[in-house]
């Protein structure tokens, strides 16, 4: 056996954390999956696990492709080791009703195919303890309309990656304002033609460059949100 092998059972909880900190880093899955499992074994919470193992090691992966220290690859590793452990404990979650942080429904908009970004999105927001329902691509308004309802979603997340999907996005969000239902949803855009003034154009609470950006602007609307309801 080499030296640097590590035996995750040996190590105390908090080296066991930063390990799996690392492992997450490293897109190490069975590694995650093994100290979300021992974690457990141990008397953790499912939901101490995912906030101080998970959650905590994505916002460095996220702050890192913020920085551009990580490019997408090494991210998608890294959300992929992620969703590793989430679906160890998701049942684990739904079963001991843990708080979460917020419901997202996220698309490409109609006429348009591209995914990588969108998915990025949707697992960097996994990584951050969102529930994310992604409906793919090519979604007409009607689609989106009926998953946050369905769903009932604090978050519309819509994606375009060319110029001439993009005004597609105002359609919904015009929709939303007909039904009356626009105060309902924080709706957050992005999609490499994109930028905050076409985003404030169409009547979007935010527009996003890239997934980093996503996770700290969903985190901050949900904090306003939450923090209105109770005052």
């Amino acid at each position: 056996m080499a030296d640097d092998d590590i035996i995750l059972a040996d190590l105390s909880d908090d080296e066991l954390v930063l390990q799996m900190h690392d492992d997450l880093y490293d897109g190490l899955k069975e590694e995650i999956e093994e100290g979300v499992g021992i974690l457990l074994a141990r008397g953790w919470t499912p939901y101490h696990v995912l906030t101080k193992a998970l959650v905590a090691g994505m916002t460095i992966v996220g702050a890192d492709f913020r920085d551009g220290i990580l490019f997408v690859p090494e991210v998608l590793l890294a959300a992929n080791a992620m969703k590793g452990g989430m679906a160890i404990l998701k049942p684990l979650l739904i079963a001991t009703g843990a708080p979460r942080m917020g419901k997202m429904v996220i698309g490409t908009v109609k006429g348009d195919i591209h995914d990588i970004g969108k998915n990025l999105v949707a697992m960097m927001m996994e990584g951050a303890g969102f529930e994310v329902v992604d409906l793919g691509i090519n979604n007409a308004v009607e689609k989106y309309l009926e998953a946050l309802e369905r769903e009932g979603a604090d978050i519309l997340g819509m994606s375009a990656l060319l110029t001439t999907t993009m005004p597609y996005m105002k359609v919904v969000i015009d929709s939303l304002k007909e039904k009356g239902l626009r105060e309902n949803y924080i709706v957050l855009v992005g999609g490499a033609p994109l930028n905050e003034e076409f985003g404030r154009a169409i009547g979007a609470d935010a527009y996003c460059r890239d997934a980093a950006v996503a996770v700290e602007t969903a985190k901050s609307f949900i904090a306003r949100k939450h923090n209105a309801l109770s005052a």
